[in-house]
């Protein structure tokens, strides 16, 4: 049971605020807010600085054991390559020392030391090193391969070469005549559609020319998307440009009259379209064309025609989910907006979290920023002398769904502990959440706070990004500084809006997945590394991405080293 002393009300303010304050308040008070890894503190330096969790040098030595682990089974394919006989046990050992070498990341790659006389793996790791410098660029890759053969002409792979690297060299694409584009260039959503094919036609003809916007800023709520990327600087088209895309607007037309029109056309390919309701229609129309989707619907139906591309917010938490656990978080609290767009983020964190090991997802829900302002006036420094009871809008759920079985804060919470706080808000928002979660634990160890990039915008002013040390947000790798001179562009043209910019960069990825259809649908082990994040493809055909991760730090923000997964 709570001590009296540990609940009571200070002043009168609305009920929500008070509901509010005082469940993160438990939270914190309760658990004392211990576990693997506090906040994580700032290094001594910016310059060549890379944040690290505490417990470096532990997780340091974890990464040794794992990549030392992998090394003695890759030099034990290596040492048994002479003694087989067999074509066949050639080829599936050449295979296996391939599959293995293919799980280190390239940072784990440059980081391995090997004995000077392992020339054979030495070979290896000079193969699978251009492998992961030039996959998405299947000319460059083909020919780096055989500079590789040349300076390895008696390497085992050299010879044959691992059975997915075939694939993937020989792999023929389909030719494509004529891309049809399918975007709403008309009516509200206008802005959106613009910025997409901006970006798609900048990456095809390897313009960074970009229009100003005829809006303001952008709010990408109403469009249910969030962002994607990819650049294709060494892709070339050998076709006009007007021979080889048509735009279409969704709009003026049915998305089934307009797969009818481009078939007519010629169109081999379809890029959109990017509203959700229109791309849960694709389903239920019939037709041959090759399509890729600009959104997904929330159960997407699988076709062998059709994949997605999508900004979704519920990607961003999956990808959330995975950097809390690589981190040695165990414990997270979710704190994220009332309605339909906190539901669907809860429930796309807790399966992901659950699916890698992770148990029970404590939630709190927030309302309006004058609900957080009322909050943050809340008198924290007396003591509380009354428990307060749950409204069902904020009540904490310990359940694996969304909201479906909640309940108020159990009795067992008070042997458990918060060691993360994964946080969906805008600036402001979370600016008052962090400043909230601050006084409650003022004398206490802090828990690790990390946000999405709904929390990144180009006008938060020097003092909020003070105000919001040691965040860890995740952000599309333009924008995370990937590509300086074509963000810098793209923020004076796009009058800084991040939301147009992401769009941007999705229609740049857009134009390099459409010259990879054929390779996306075939090859399971398909990936690019993208303006909009690392992508990747499931048996769906649904392209995944993978975010960059940066923490505030003096004002600034600087790069989080990614682990390998666990």
């Amino acid at each position: 049971m709570l001590s009296s002393k540990f609940v009571r009300t200070f002043v009168y303010i609305d009920n929500q605020a008070k509901i509010f304050v005082t469940v993160i308040a438990m939270i914190f008070i309760l658990v004392g807010c211990t576990g693997y890894a506090p906040q994580m503190p700032p290094p001594s330096t910016l310059q060549n600085k890379i944040i690290t969790d505490t417990g470096r040098q532990k997780k340091n030595n974890q990464d040794n054991n794992k990549s030392d682990r992998k090394l003695r089974l890759i030099r034990g394919y290596i040492s048994q390559e002479p003694l087989l006989k067999d074509r066949t046990d050639h080829q599936d050992n050449i295979d296996s020392t391939w599959l293995a070498l293919t799980k280190f990341t390239p940072q784990s790659l440059n980081d391995l030391i090997i004995n000077p006389d392992e020339v054979v793996l030495q070979g290896w790791l000079d193969l699978t090193r251009l492998y992961h410098d030039r996959q998405q660029y299947e000319n460059r890759l083909k020919i780096e391969i055989e500079n590789w053969q040349t300076l390895y002409p008696h390497h085992p792979a050299a010879k044959e070469l691992p059975t997915p690297l075939k694939r993937k060299v020989a792999f023929v694409q389909a030719s494509i005549t004529k891309i049809a584009l399918l975007l709403p260039l008309s009516g509200s959503t206008k802005i959106f559609g613009e910025a997409i094919k901006q970006g798609f036609f900048a990456a095809q003809s390897e313009s960074l020319s970009i229009p100003i916007p005829d809006s303001d800023q952008a709010n990408l709520d109403n469009l249910n998307t969030e962002e994607k990327p990819i650049i294709a600087s060494e892709l070339s088209v050998t076709q006009p440009l007007s021979s080889l895309i048509k735009v279409y607007d969704t709009k003026k037309q049915s998305i089934s009259s307009l797969l009818i029109q481009a078939q007519q056309d010629g169109a081999t390919l379809v890029i959109g379209p990017l509203l959700k309701p229109e791309v849960a229609q694709l389903s239920k129309i019939p037709t041959t064309l090759n399509i890729l989707a600009l959104n997904q619907t929330e159960k997407n139906e699988s076709h062998p025609n059709i994949c997605y591309f999508s900004l979704s917010p519920t990607d961003e938490a999956r990808d959330a989910a995975h950097h809390l656990w690589q981190r040695k978080m165990r414990k997270p609290l979710l704190i994220i907006p009332r309605g339909n767009f906190g539901d669907r983020i809860t429930k796309a964190f807790i399966q992901e979290w659950q699916k890698i090991g992770g148990g029970s997802v404590l939630q709190q829900r927030f309302g309006s920023v004058d609900e957080l302002k009322k909050a943050i006036n809340f008198d924290q420094t007396k003591p509380f002398n009354n428990a307060m009871p749950l409204s069902t809008e904020l009540q904490l759920s310990r359940t694996a769904e969304s909201r479906g079985a909640q309940r108020g804060i159990p009795a067992t919470i008070a042997s458990n502990y918060v060691d993360a706080v994964y946080i969906v808000a805008k600036p402001e928002e979370i600016i008052l959440i962090k400043s909230m979660i601050d006084m409650i634990n003022e004398s206490s160890a802090k828990p690790a706070l990390f946000a999405s990039s709904r929390s990144n915008q180009a006008n938060i002013n020097y003092d909020n990004r003070l105000e919001m040390e040691g965040v860890q947000f995740s952000e599309i790798p333009l924008i995370a500084g990937s590509n300086p001179s074509l963000m810098k562009q793209a923020e004076a043209k796009y009058d800084n809006d991040y939301s147009l910019i992401r769009l941007y960069a999705m229609g740049m990825d857009a134009w390099v997945l459409a010259q990879y259809f054929d390779e996306i649908r075939q090859i399971p082990s398909f990936q690019l590394s993208g303006m909009t994040g690392h992508l990747s493809v499931t048996s769906d055909c649904v392209i995944n991405r993978k975010l960059p991760w940066l923490q505030y730090y003096q004002g600034e923000f600087i790069p989080v080293k990614n682990g390998e997964e666990l």
